[in-house]
Parts: structure tokens; sequence; C-alpha cells
């Protein structure tokens, strides 16, 4: 029995730690542009750990299929460019609060989600494109200053990009923090390991809401719930969805008052838990994702230190290290923006205001761009119809 398990044991643990390694550096840059001090964020780590861990084992052993839970590290990348509206963590919070409300309701109510997937793929995407590309550019950008460091783990994410593809993004940011630990002088203390668990008071106000929490909500719905309901479905499982959204949307409720944002489906964690590589027996798979969950829930009690060396490093690498984690997101959201003709155009100017930084009403670039995508496709529908 040992033996018939030690394969999926192994999935879950790689996929976990890979996928964690590979989306930290942007979770944590998110946390700390938002205005979050070094205790909150260490909370919302370990508690954004603990909830989909939590979720992770519990869905996977109830339904008997590899349901993985994950953060949504694109959700993390647009919210690194909120952090320009400088609202403050608590309105922050309340926003992540009103995301997880969404997300609830999307599973007690499947026309919301219906409507969700009316927006076209391409205008989502080219969104997402828009707000990660800062982040994308930044280590090259980093490289004036920093070339011993940036340069090694652009070559080793470009060469494991070629050879083994799953282990490009965190060996290379393994790597760049190496280098930052060796080469740039931080004052640590390290006089914590576990988390503290600061409450944080959520606090509500409708530019957040506009500009953070209904982005934050169509980006975790369109760039991870419903890849992974499609990734999920090729290896023939059919994801219980309202089990799902209802458990995510109220696991992000309860922690974002801990500073925790959005809980979804994995996409890319859920395609190593699922594969034939697993186990033969697809009934069997669901032990990778569950050991998986309890090896997210191991890592939240040791996240303090990680989160302190991270924060002490200057911005310019936090934000390089988190574009290198991002390349393929933005490789994926291009091809995606680009791939259907007739909204070539619209995805072209939804990428750029997204990538303009563009500020009304406070509201941020990632709302103004889904905005101007959608106004152009429906002009062009209509001039296509007369």
């Amino acid at each position: 029995m040992a033996g018939d398990l030690r394969a999926p044991i192994l999935a879950g643990t790689v996929a976990s730690v890979t996928g964690t390694a590979a989306s930290i550096g942007v979770v944590l840059t998110a946390l700390n542009a938002l205005g979050a001090t070094a205790d909150q964020t260490a909370t919302a780590v370990a508690a954004m750990l603990l909830g989909y861990g939590l979720l992770s084992i519990v869905l996977s052993w109830v339904f008997k299929q590899p349901i993985s839970i994950v953060w949504s590290t694109p959700g993390a990348a647009l919210l690194v460019a909120s952090g320009t509206l400088s609202l403050g963590f608590a309105n922050a919070a309340g926003a992540f609060l009103v995301t997880g409300l969404l997300l609830t309701l999307t599973g007690l109510w499947p026309a919301l989600g219906r409507l969700v997937a009316s927006i076209p793929k391409p205008i989502a995407s080219a969104m997402l494109a828009g707000v990660i590309f800062p982040f994308c550019v930044a280590p090259f950008i980093a490289i004036a200053d920093y070339a011993a460091i940036v340069l090694p783990a652009l070559v080793l994410w470009a060469v494991l990009y070629r050879f083994a593809r799953v282990w490009a993004a965190p060996a290379s940011i393994a790597l760049f923090f190496g280098l930052v630990a060796w080469m740039v002088p931080t004052e640590l203390h390290f006089d914590r390991v576990l988390p503290p668990f600061a409450v944080v008071t959520p606090s509500f106000d409708l530019v957040a809401i506009i500009g953070i929490a209904i982005p934050l909500y169509l980006v975790t719905m369109a760039s991870q719930n419903v890849p992974g309901i499609a990734i999920m479905k090729s290896f023939d499982y059919d994801v219980p969805f309202r089990p799902v959204l209802v458990s995510t949307g109220l696991a992000t409720t309860v922690g974002s008052f801990f500073g925790g944002f959005a809980l979804n489906l994995a996409a890319i964690t859920a395609a190593l838990n699922a594969n034939e590589n697993v186990h033969k027996d697809p009934k069997r798979r669901w032990v990778a994702s569950a050991f998986g969950g309890a090896v997210y829930v191991a890592m939240a009690f040791a996240v303090a230190p990680l989160v302190e060396f991270v924060l002490a490093a200057p911005r310019v690498l936090i934000l390089a290290a988190a574009g290198i984690a991002l390349f393929a997101t933005m490789a994926n959201s291009l091809t995606a923006a680009l791939e259907t003709p007739a909204l070539a155009l619209p995805g072209v100017v939804t990428f750029l205001i997204g990538a303009s930084g563009l500020a009304v009403f406070g509201i941020g670039p990632g709302f103004w761009a889904l905005v101007g995508g959608i106004v152009l496709w429906q002009i062009l529908e209509i001039r296509k119809r007369a």
C-alpha cells in the first residue's frame, strides 16, 4: 500500500513546493504594495496557505478527485498594480471580502458565472497581460544595477524552460533569492518563526471595491477557475462546481480578516496532480492533492522568516523576482489575447490601457482596461451587424 501511494505523495509534494516557490514573490510584492506591514504580510500568507491547504485536503477526500486549491497568482499581480492607488490595507481587505462574497455567489447562482464567462477570453487575457507588463520588464530594468543577480537567474530560467519547464520558475527564483542573500547586505533578525496571525478589520471603500474587488474577482474566475475546470476535464474529472466555488468563496471571505485575498482552483498545479504519471488509477490520484494540501499547511507555520527576508531586500529586486515568475503567465495571456483575429484590436487596446497604469477617480488600470476593451468590442460588433 505504501509503495502504491509513493508516486501520488511525491507528486503532491513537488506540485505544492514548486507552485509556492514560483508565486510567493508575486504575493509578497502585492501585499507590500497594498500597504501591509511585515506582521500583516506574514499573517496573510499563512492564512491563505492554511485555507487552501485544508480545502485541498477536504475537497479531494470528499469527492475523490485531485482538487487543488491555491491563491490567485494572476490576482496577486493585479494587486501589485492596485498598490499605486494608496487605498490602505484595511480598504484592500474590505475589497478581498467583497471578492469572496462574489465567488460564493457565483457558486450559488450559476448565472453569474455564465455572465463572467461571456466576457471574451482575449479581452480578459489582455487585461491580465497589461497589468503584469510592468513586472515582466522589471528583471531587465534591474540588470543595470544588479546584473550579477538577475542574469544568472534569467539564464537558469531559460535553460530549464527548455528542458524541465515545471522547474523553471521555482528554481530560478530560488537562485535569485540565494544570490540576493549572498550579495546584498540586509538587516535581518529572524526573531519569529510562527506567523503572528494579526487580525485586520476590513473597511469598505467604493473605489477599492471597483478598482480591486471586481477586477480581482474577474481575473480569479477567468485566469484560474475556468482554466482549472478545463484542465481537470482534460483528465476526465468533472469538478463539482458549486461546492468548490462556495467553499473557496467562503474561505476567501474569512481569510480577508487576516489580509488574505482570493483562493481558487489551481491550473498548473492541478495538471501536476491529475496526470497519469501520478497513478494509473484516476480514482487514486486524489491522494496527491490531499497530501499537497498537508504540505501547504506545514508551510503556513514557517513563513515569517521568509517574509522578513523578502521585505528587507531592495524593492527593485523583489519586482524583478516577481517578473521572472510571471514570464509564462505573460506568454499565455498574450497568446490568448491575440488568438481570435476579430478580437485582436480590442485585445491590444485592453492590453495598452492595462500597461499604461491609468488611474481615473482613484480606480486602477485593471478595471479601465476591461471597460475599454469591452466598449471597443461592442462598437465593432455594432458596426459588423450594420
